[in-house]
């Protein structure tokens, strides 16, 4: 009892930053925060499964992957009012309606009616008693669950598709255009030259160096550029370089 009341402020709190937080990071990360939680509270109930599949699967794997697609791909508060699909957002709602009364009916009555006791249900160890309530008892509500989660995979394949206004090209188009822009403009065909090359530092803010010594810039990815970290003061380098090596030859003189 006195590690839900401790935890149970922090989910409530965390769940409201789920609802309120502007970006989609912090939503995900107080949404960890409400798993890891309610997994503890797993631990508590005497429900050891249930609390390393909460761990592994769904703060672990699910929940951590969601994080690192936001963070890499990134959602604009732009791309978040467009519909792909007209009509998604009512048929969300009445789905979320739906959703929500059915789980406080379910609520409701396990809360009021007789609940059977888990030193009971747990005879012959959590597992066991838990694939005995799925795989029998409750073996329609399991497929159903399994169908629900197969149809959240695909909608959020449909959230994320976008269509395309232009025909997709080939790589023998692609090959002839990156050629016509070399004769053109002289922009190289080929991959961009890697950062750090003939470089005092190896990495990937460092441009490499043209047999003159000047940076080039076409090296560093225009991320970095955009955000200003790329390396600056190479003349510098380069003019310690040919002392380091003028000292070289005088020591071997």
């Amino acid at each position: 009892m006195t590690t839900f009341w401790l935890l149970a402020p922090i989910m409530v709190i965390a769940a409201l930053g789920l609802l309120f937080a502007k970006k989609a990071v912090h939503a995900a990360l107080c949404l960890a925060v409400v798993m890891i939680s309610l997994a503890i509270l797993y631990a508590v109930q005497n429900a050891p499964f249930l609390f390393v599949v909460q761990i592994i699967v769904y703060t672990g794997a699910i929940m951590m992957l969601f994080l690192f697609v936001l963070m890499l791909v990134g959602v604009e508060s732009s791309d978040a009012v467009k519909e792909t699909i007209r009509g998604q957002r009512f048929v969300a709602t009445v789905i979320g309606l739906i959703f929500g009364i059915t789980a406080v009916l379910a609520i409701g009555q396990t809360v009021t009616g007789s609940v059977k006791g888990l030193n009971a249900a747990n005879t012959n160890g959590n597992p066991y008693g838990l694939a005995q309530l799925l795989f029998g008892k409750y073996v329609l509500a399991f497929e159903f669950t399994s169908a629900l989660l197969i149809t959240a995979a695909v909608g959020a394949m449909v959230l994320a598709h976008k269509e395309l206004l232009v025909p997709r090209q080939t790589q023998a188009e692609i090959a002839a255009r990156r050629m016509r822009e070399y004769a053109e403009s002289g922009r190289h065909p080929g991959p961009l030259p890697t950062p750090g090359v003939f470089a005092r530092h190896n990495a990937v803010d460092t441009p490499a160096l043209l047999p003159d010594g000047t940076p080039l810039e076409s090296s560093i990815a225009s991320s970095i550029v955009a955000r200003g970290q790329q390396r600056d003061g190479f003349d510098d380098d380069i003019d310690k370089v040919v002392e380091q090596l003028d000292d070289v030859e005088g020591t071997d003189k």
